[in-house]
């Protein structure tokens, strides 16, 4: 129970990471707001969350805009007096979201939009919005989720890369605002997960892609105690694709 007495924000909770993700802080003590753009699917997370004698709620949240995001926030506050966590889990590949299979030349800028949005913008939208509450209460963590794509860029990835590298300079610029405030900010950026099927095929030089627990599991130790000198700092978990070499190694 090492999140017992904790308020977690998981953002991209209603599937994926972000689902297990705040499953997990439930099941380790934490009270969860649950946030997604999806109503019922988020909704029903959280009824199932609580029905698991977990403490959750869910806010219907486009992260894209502010005003949405600080509405998030306030409730949390309004409903747990304090905010603890936040998980910044929400993300994808705008070719893959937005149906548009083509390279960088060929994407059409909504899709350019919507991938810098949801990957960069909103999650510097809900740091901003529950850093004067961490402040205020002198404590805090802040998990963002990049992309070994942040790290190695990717031809089938521009738009993708780009905002997850951007994840990263947040994760350190936060480090050095929090600080004083007790406040810390780590970054992970993963392989490919097995969230999806297709995922199989995207290998590693381990030969295998990553089981989302994997994951997760990183996500709820830097969040603890347990880490409670780490700041500052991403967290590649990648089977070492990000090394270079084929998929065997080599």
């Amino acid at each position: 129970m090492r999140f017992k007495d904790k308020v977690a924000i998981v953002t991209g909770a209603a599937s994926g990471m972000g689902l297990l993700s705040a499953q997990q802080y439930a099941a380790e003590g934490a009270k969860v707001v649950l946030v997604d753009v999806n109503v019922e699917s988020v909704e029903s997370a959280a009824e199932a969350i609580r029905k698991n004698g977990g403490d959750a709620c869910a806010v219907a949240t486009d992260i894209r805009s502010y005003e949405a995001v600080e509405r998030a926030a306030a409730l949390a506050v309004e409903r747990y007096r304090r905010i603890d966590i936040l998980a910044n889990v929400a993300g994808g590949n705008p070719h893959r979201i937005c149906n548009c299979p083509g390279g960088f030349d060929q994407m059409p800028v909504k899709a350019i939009d919507w991938g810098v949005e949801v990957n960069f913008t909103g999650p510097i939208y809900f740091c901003r919005a529950v850093l004067p509450v961490m402040m205020k209460q002198k404590s805090g963590v802040i998990i963002n989720l990049g992309s070994v794509d942040g790290v190695t860029g990717g031809a089938g990835a521009v738009v993708y890369g780009a905002a997850k590298s951007g994840m990263i300079g947040l994760t350190k610029s936060l480090a050095l605002a929090g600080a004083p405030h007790g406040i810390r900010a780590c970054c992970i950026s993963p392989g490919p997960v097995m969230t999806r099927a297709a995922m199989a095929n995207m290998k590693t030089p381990l030969g295998r892609a990553a089981e989302p627990e994997e994951v997760t599991k990183l996500i709820l130790y830097l969040s603890s105690d347990d880490a409670a000198f780490i700041s500052g700092t991403n967290y590649l978990i990648d089977g070492a694709r990000s090394c270079g070499g084929d998929a065997s190694g080599n």
